[in-house]
C-alpha cells in the first residue's frame, strides 16, 4: 500500500499533526498509520562544509589560498543529530513511500532543513508543501486539504540556499584574509568576521567610541517649593519657548546652560507670591504586545540580568522539557485569528479547573483570579491587536500551553510567570490615568508641577497595581483663585552624561532596529521586521562576540575590547564597509525577496556575492599594517632611542628614524595616543585598569619604560636590594593625604596604593595599605583624603565583582581597627522610597577584603580591601 512521508521541522508538531489527523500508531521515532508515514528532523540536521579538495586548514590560511570560493558545496551531518538523520533518509528511500510532505516551519529556514535532507538523501521523489501558520486541529485538518506543489516553492528555496551559502562564503573568506592581514607579522590572530556577527559589533564600538569622546558640559536645574493651604508641593522653572533638541540633542526645557541666568532667577523668585493654573486629561495606556523572543530575552535582561543565551535555554526547556511553553524561536508577537478557542482553553487551564494532580497549586492559584475575570467577561474576542494572521510569521506569540506547570526551577518559574503576565494582561482593558499639568508661575517664570493618577489600573491590575494603593504623582490641592508662596528657590548643578553602554536588553533592541534609518527606501523596506540575524541566533550572536574576545561582560554592560577596536580601524581602514554596515543584509534580503518572487535567479545572486567576496579579498592583500587608513597622527614627543618623530600605525607607535616601537595593545588593552606620550615624557603611566591575564581576569599595573627603553609592568610592591632589605622611600616631595588608621603616621600615594609612611622601607612597623584601585574602581586621592579624615568616602558607583562581574555601589570605611572595608547603601522599599528624599542610608554592616595590587580582584585574605 503506497504511502506519504510527512517531514517536520520538530518533533512537538509531528506529534500535533499525528493527533489532528487521526489513526496513527507510533513507532520510536515515528508515526504511521494507513496513508501516511511522518516523522520530523530535530532542527538544522545538516550544515555546509567545503568540499576536501578546496579545503585548506587552519595553519595555511593565508591569502595564497584566498579566496574560497568552491564550485559546489558538500551537506555533512551535524554529529549530535546523525542518528535522526539516517532515521529519515531510511522512511524516504522506502518503498511504499511514494511521495514525500513537506511538513516544515512556513518560512525560508523550515524549507532550507527540508531541501537538504532531501538533496542528502538524493530524493526523487514527488514533493508537496504544507504550509502553517496555525495549529488548530482544524487548520491542519485544511493544509492537508490544499498541499502546495512543491515547484511552487523553488524560489523560497532557492532564497534559502543562497542565504546559507553567501553568509558561508562571507564568513569564511572574511575570517581568513582578516586573519592572514593580522599573521603577517607572525604568529596566528584569528579574526573572525561574519555578516551579522560584525555589524552588530560595530554598534557597540560606534557608541563606545561616542562615551570615549563624550565632553560634559554643567547645566543648572531650578526647582521652586511651594506652600498653599493645603500643604506643599514642589515645581520644576522650564523654557516656555523651547522648541526642541533637533540642533542640541542634551538641551532639555528645564535646563539652565548658564549659572548666572539661575542665580538671577533664584533671587527674582525666592520668598514671592505665585498664580497656579491647572490641566487635567484623561490618558489610557494598553497592555504590552504579546512576547516573541527577542522581546521576551530584552525584558528577562532588564528584570533579572538573564543573558539573551540563558533566556532562549530557559524558553526552550520550558517547551521542550516542561511543555508549559509555545515554541520559543518566533519573531511574531500575535496569533493566529483561529486561536480564540483555544485561547479560552488556555485561560481555563489557568484557573486550575480540570488540571488533576501533581501540578503547581501555588503557581496557578496566583493566575485564577485574572484568567477567571477574562472568561466571565468575555474580554476573549476577535480583536487584530492579538489574532491576526498577517503578523503571524514561521510561528506565533509566545504564549502558555494547555499543559499545567509543575517541578519548575526557580530561573523556570521566573520566565514563565513572565509570559503568563503578558499573556492575561494583553486581554485586559487599558489602563486608565487621570494626568495633571500644575504650572506655578512666580514673577512671570513658569514653573512646571506633574501629577498621573492611576483611575483604574485594567491590565496593571496583573502586575499587581491598584488605584487605591498607586499614590504615584498624587498633587496636594490647590484651590481656584489661591495664592502660593515660593519659600524656596533651589538652583542644583549637574552635567551631561554620554550615551550608556549597551546592555543585552538594548542591544537585542538595536540589532533588531537596525536598517530603519537606511537612506535606501527599498532596503530599508527590505530590512523591515527582520533587523541583524533572526530572534534564534541573535543570542548565539552576542555569545560569539564574548567568546571571541571581542567583548566583556562588565555587570549587565557590554564593552568592547581592544581587538573589537582594532577589527573596526581595520575594516574601516581597508574599506570593507560591506562588513560593518547593516546595508549589507538589507540589500541581501531584498534580493532574496526578489529570487522568492521569482524575479532573480540563484545564479546570478551568488555571482554577486562571489564578486564580493574577491573584493574583501582584494582590499586585504593591497595593504600592510604600516599602510592602513586610520585617524593616526605623529606624537609631539620624540624617541627615547633617536629623538626620531613617532608616528600612529594601525598595530604600534613606531618611530620613523630607528627601530623603537611601541605596540598598541598589550595584555588586551589598548593605549591610547595621550598615555604613550605621558609613559615617554615621564617614563611611567599609571595606575591604569583594563588589562587582562591569560586567564581574562583583569588587572591594574603601572606601566614602565626600562632602561632599554622596552615597557614592563610595575605592580607597586616595592623592590628588594641584593641583600634583601628593602630600599627606604622618600616622601619629601609627596604630600600627605592624612593619618594612619593604624598609628597616625602620615599616609602618601606610592605606585598601586595608598601606604602608610612607616610600612615601606627597611624598618617596617606597619602594614597599612590601600589599593589605588579596588575591584576595577578608582580610588581618588581626594576619596582617601576624606577616609582618613572622616573614616568614610562619598558612595562609590564603579565596583565590580569578581565573582558575578556585577557593578555594585559601596562606600569605603575605616574600622576600629584601622582596617578598610566595604560598606553597602540600604535598598529601601519601593513604596517607602516614593516618600523618602535625599541619599539612601548605608547599611551598618561592612564586607571586608584585602588583597594585592595585582590580585584585588580574586581573592580575600585578612579583611583588608586593598
Amino acid at each position: 500500500m503506497s504511502k506519504k512521508l510527512i517531514i517536520t521541522e520538530k518533533p512537538s508538531v509531528a506529534a500535533d499533526l499525528a493527533r489532528a489527523l487521526g489513526g496513527f500508531v507510533r513507532h520510536e521515532d515515528y508515526f504511521e498509520n494507513d496513508d501516511y508515514v511522518l516523522s520530523s528532523a530535530i532542527g538544522h540536521l545538516l550544515e555546509l562544509a567545503c568540499p576536501e579538495e578546496y579545503e585548506v586548514k587552519r595553519g595555511k590560511w593565508s591569502f595564497a589560498h584566498l579566496p574560497v570560493i568552491p564550485p559546489h558545496f558538500t551537506l555533512q551531518p551535524i554529529a549530535k543529530t546523525e542518528s535522526r538523520l539516517k532515521l529519515l533518509i531510511r522512511l524516504i528511500k522506502r518503498k511504499d513511500v511514494i511521495s514525500l510532505v513537506n511538513a516544515c516551519d512556513a518560512g525560508r529556514e523550515g524549507e532550507l532543513i527540508f531541501n537538504y535532507i532531501t538533496q542528502h538523501a538524493g530524493n526523487g521523489k514527488p514533493v508537496e508543501r504544507l504550509w502553517l501558520q496555525s495549529m488548530t486541529p482544524q487548520a491542519i485538518k485544511e493544509g492537508f486539504m490544499h498541499l502546495r506543489k512543491g515547484e511552487d516553492m523553488r524560489g523560497l528555496g532557492d532564497a534559502a540556499v543562497c542565504r546559507s551559502e553567501s553568509d558561508w562564503l562571507v564568513g569564511i573568506n572574511g575570517t581568513r584574509a582578516m586573519t592572514a592581514f593580522n599573521s603577517k607579522t607572525g604568529g596566528f590572530h584569528l579574526t573572525t568576521v561574519g555578516r551579522v556577527q560584525t555589524p552588530s559589533l560595530a554598534l557597540i564600538v560606534e557608541r563606545e567610541d561616542r562615551i570615549r569622546k563624550f565632553k560634559p558640559r554643567p547645566y543648572w536645574e531650578l526647582e521652586g517649593v511651594f506652600v498653599c493651604d493645603a500643604g506643599e508641593y514642589r515645581g520644576k522653572w522650564f523654557d516656555e519657548k523651547f522648541k526642541g533638541k533637533e540642533e542640541d540633542e542634551h538641551a532639555r526645557a528645564d535646563r539652565l546652560w548658564d549659572e548666572t541666568r539661575g542665580l538671577l532667577l533664584q533671587e527674582k523668585c525666592a520668598s514671592k507670591m505665585g498664580e497656579v493654573s491647572e490641566e487635567s486629561k484623561a490618558s489610557t495606556q494598553l497592555s504590552p504586545l504579546l512576547f516573541d523572543l527577542t522581546s521576551l530575552q530584552r525584558e528577562a535582561n532588564g528584570r533579572y540580568g538573564f543573558s539573551a543565551k540563558l533566556t532562549l535555554g530557559l524558553a526552550q526547556a520550558l517547551y521542550e522539557k516542561h511543555k508549559v511553553l509555545t515554541y520559543p524561536r518566533t519573531d511574531s508577537r500575535a496569533l493566529p485569528e483561529d486561536y480564540i478557542s483555544t485561547v479560552s482553553s488556555t485561560l481555563l487551564m489557568l484557573t486550575g479547573e480540570g488540571v488533576g494532580k501533581g501540578h503547581d497549586e501555588a503557581v496557578l492559584a496566583r493566575y485564577a483570579p485574572f484568567a477567571k475575570k477574562i472568561l466571565d467577561s468575555h474580554w476573549v474576542i476577535p480583536n487584530k491587536r492579538i489574532f491576526n494572521n498577517a503578523k503571524v510569521s514561521d510561528h506565533f506569540a509566545i504564549i502558555p500551553t494547555l499543559q499545567a506547570p509543575k517541578h519548575l526551577s526557580e530561573p523556570e518559574s521566573k520566565l514563565y510567570d513572565m509570559v503568563v503576565k503578558r499573556f492575561l494582561a494583553v486581554f485586559y482593558p487599558a489602563a486608565e490615568f487621570l494626568i495633571t499639568t500644575r504650572i506655578s508661575r512666580v514673577q512671570s517664570e513658569p514653573f512646571k508641577t506633574e501629577g498621573r493618577v492611576l483611575v483604574n489600573p485594567g491590565w496593571l491590575a496583573v502586575y499587581g497595581r491598584d488605584a487605591q494603593s498607586d499614590g504615584e504623582g498624587n498633587l496636594v490641592a490647590v484651590a481656584p483663585g489661591e495664592k502660593v508662596m515660593a519659600t524656596e528657590m533651589l538652583l542644583s548643578a549637574h552635567q551631561t552624561k554620554p550615551p550608556a553602554r549597551y546592555s543585552e536588553a538594548s542591544l537585542l533592541t538595536a540589532m533588531e532596529s537596525a536598517g530603519k534609518a537606511m537612506d535606501d527606501e527599498e532596503l530599508r523596506a527590505a530590512m523591515a521586521g527582520r533587523g541583524l540575524g533572526t530572534p534564534a541566533t541573535r543570542a548565539q550572536i552576542i555569545e560569539n562576540l564574548l567568546s571571541e574576545q571581542y567583548l566583556l561582560r562588565e555587570g549587565r554592560e557590554l564593552q568592547p575590547t581592544a581587538k573589537a577596536f582594532s577589527l573596526m580601524t581595520l575594516l574601516n581602514g581597508l574599506g570593507i564597509r560591506e562588513l560593518t554596515a547593516p546595508e549589507l543584509t538589507g540589500e541581501w534580503e531584498w534580493k532574496l525577496a526578489r529570487m522568492e518572487r521569482g524575479e532573480m535567479s540563484r545564479r546570478e545572486f551568488m555571482k554577486e556575492i562571489a564578486a564580493m567576496t574577491q573584493h574583501i579579498v582584494d582590499r586585504a592583500k593591497s595593504y600592510d599594517s604600516d599602510s592602513i587608513p586610520g585617524d593616526f597622527g605623529a606624537l609631539a614627543t620624540p624617541c627615547p632611542k633617536c629623538g626620531g618623530l613617532i608616528k600612529e600605525t594601525y598595530k604600534k607607535f613606531q618611530c620613523q628614524a630607528c627601530d623603537f616601537a611601541l605596540w598598541k595593545i598589550v595584555a588586551g588593552r589598548q593605549f591610547e595616543a595621550t598615555e604613550i606620550e605621558e609613559l615617554l615624557t615621564k617614563r611611567k603611566i599609571g595606575p591604569l585598569s583594563g588589562f587582562r591575564n591569560k586567564m581574562g581576569r583583569p588587572f591594574n599595573t603601572i606601566v614602565l619604560l626600562n632602561a632599554e627603553n622596552a615597557p614592563e609592568f610595575d605592580f607597586g610592591q616595592g623592590a628588594a636590594s641584593d641583600e634583601g632589605s628593602v630600599e627606604a622611600v622618600d616622601f619629601s616631595d609627596s604630600e600627605s593625604l592624612g593619618a594612619c588608621p593604624k598609628c597616625a603616621a602620615r599616609v602618601f600615594a606610592q605606585g598601586m596604593a595608598y601606604v602608610c609612611e612607616k610600612s615601606v622601607g627597611p624598618v617596617k612597623s606597619c602594614d597599612f595599605r590601600s589599593g589605588t584601585i579596588i575591584l576595577q574602581q578608582p580610588i581618588e586621592p581626594e576619596q582617601m583624603r576624606k577616609l582618613l579624615d572622616t573614616g568614610r568616602t562619598d558612595l562609590l558607583r564603579d565596583f565590580i565583582s569578581a565573582r558575578t562581574r556585577r557593578k555594585f555601589s559601596a562606600y569605603l570605611v575605616r574600622g576600629a581597627d584601622g582596617k578598610v572595608g566595604f560598606e553597602f547603601e540600604k535598598r529601601t522599599p519601593k513604596s517607602a522610597a516614593k516618600s523618602t528624599k535625599g541619599a539612601p542610608a548605608p547599611t551598618s554592616s561592612t564586607i571586608p577584603s584585602n588583597a594585592s595590587a595585582a590580585t584585588a580582584n580574586r581573592r580575600k585574605t585578612s579583611g583588608q580591601a586593598t
